[in-house]
């Protein structure tokens, strides 16, 4: 019966996703579905639903960081924060370097602030802002700053990822972030070679970032103090400070730059925090307009449905007849493989990384006992997988945020090389004799 509840609800996410349907629906229809497989085991409605609750609770961070993302983004962008590092840069940007540079500054500050949403609404933001002004390959540049804005999430000492990761497997972090940055050492080497390469033979701009600068300067009052806002992001990063105050603390920065330069009312400021910033010159409106949080709705949505999930898995037992077909696997292939497939099913179905990463190891963790395979394991799998799902949070929220094509996790070529890298080593080592 487990089986067969799980394959209807596959087949309703496949059809959703095949038809266009709103993915939102699929996962409703899947809330009900498993809430109804509750019911039948026996448990009341009550019951139901403080397991839903229970799911929720694990995902409050995410929530409220959606919160400050949707509010940071649209703040930037009034405050002429984003304008004014294009303007600043215009002269270090060139259309051959620029894909490559897109990468390594948005790997520089996930890893810094430890989180790829707040990446891609800041700096994402800004490499997708140039990308379009400039007339570069924006699929290629909004593939650039996905797998950086995941390169930090995944092994940066602040990320919510790395410590879930290290809190689930009982590991200690620090010996997770060496590990992290052994085994994706060649998987980045050739994501940068790609990117140097298709610079240098294929990469071009249409128009100059001069004239995008002269742009903004239309539109905002370009100065140093506009840079505010993301000198407190960086220098707090720096500092560590945890990644809800050092965002807040941004947008403290913003609203003062908003109020102060700009000449903004408060009025005006609130309706861009909740409804996005929208620019009066039409030329630059497209390069720019976004963020707010009403822009986060629909993501925060997935992840309140996709979470109750976990809570009527974990106190149904609905899963326990797959872990059992994980452990036969297990026997006769390596466990990174098995942890592999596992967590591609369970980022396709979860839609949120936080989720997927969470059911990996609840369905896994008993085929590796060493804690600190199984840590680095996930974070060669779930982590870095869940961004290529079109529908997954982690992919959408990240697009949506920086301003990218919804194509651009076909080049996002980290997120796709570690995993395979991880699974050619994963098969070499099943045939090393232990020492």
């Amino acid at each position: 019966m487990e089986i067969t509840i799980l394959i209807i609800f596959i087949l309703g996410l496949t059809a959703s996703v095949s038809t266009k349907i709103p993915i939102i629906y699929a996962l409703l229809f899947g809330y009900l579905l498993f809430s109804a497989y509750a019911l039948k085991k026996g448990y009341s409605v009550k019951g139901v639903l403080k397991m839903s609750f229970e799911g929720i609770k694990t995902t409050k961070n995410i929530l409220i960081t959606f919160m400050l993302i949707g509010v940071l983004t649209a703040l930037w962008r009034a405050g002429g924060t984003i304008g004014a590092i294009i303007s600043y840069s215009e002269k270090l940007i060139s259309p051959k370097t620029f894909v490559i540079a897109a990468f390594l500054l948005n790997c520089l500050v996930s890893f810094l602030t430890g989180t790829a949403f707040g990446t891609a609404a800041t700096m994402g933001a800004i490499c997708m802002t140039i990308a379009y002004a400039m007339g570069i390959n924006p699929l290629m540049v909004g593939g650039a700053v996905l797998s950086g804005s995941y390169f930090g999430d995944r092994c940066s000492p602040v990320s919510t990822s790395a410590l879930l990761v290290s809190e689930i497997t009982k590991t200690d972090i620090y010996k997770n972030i060496k590990n992290m940055m052994k085994t994706a050492a060649v998987p980045f080497l050739i994501s940068c070679i790609i990117y140097i390469v298709y610079g240098v033979l294929i990469g071009k701009g249409s128009i100059s970032c001069v004239d995008a600068a002269a742009l903004f300067k239309e539109e905002f009052n370009i100065g140093i103090l506009s840079l505010l806002p993301a000198a407190v992001m960086l220098i707090l990063s720096l500092f560590k400070v945890k990644v809800k105050i050092t965002m807040a603390s941004s947008i403290l920065g913003a609203i003062l730059i908003c109020i102060s330069r700009e000449e903004m009312l408060f009025s005006d400021i609130l309706k861009f925090a909740v409804t996005g910033f929208k620019a009066e010159n039409a030329a630059i409106s497209e390069m720019i307009d976004g963020g707010g949080l009403l822009s986060m709705i629909n993501v925060a949505s997935i992840v309140c449905l996709s979470s109750c999930y976990s809570g009527i898995f974990r106190e149904t037992g609905l899963l326990d007849g797959v872990k059992k077909l994980i452990e036969r696997a297990g026997e006769r292939l390596p466990s990174y493989t098995v942890i592999f497939l596992t967590s591609v099913i369970n980022s396709m179905v979860s839609c949120n990384q936080t989720l997927a990463i969470m059911l990996t190891e609840f369905m896994c963790g008993h085929i590796e006992k060493d804690k600190e395979k199984l840590a680095i394991n996930l974070e060669n799998s779930a982590v870095v997988i869940a961004p290529l799902v079109p529908w997954s949070i982690a992919c959408s929220v990240s697009l949506l945020s920086s301003g990218a094509p919804a194509a651009s996790p076909i080049t996002a070529f980290f997120l796709y090389l570690l995993p395979v890298y991880s699974l050619i080593t994963a098969k070499r080592n099943k045939k090393e004799p232990s020492v």
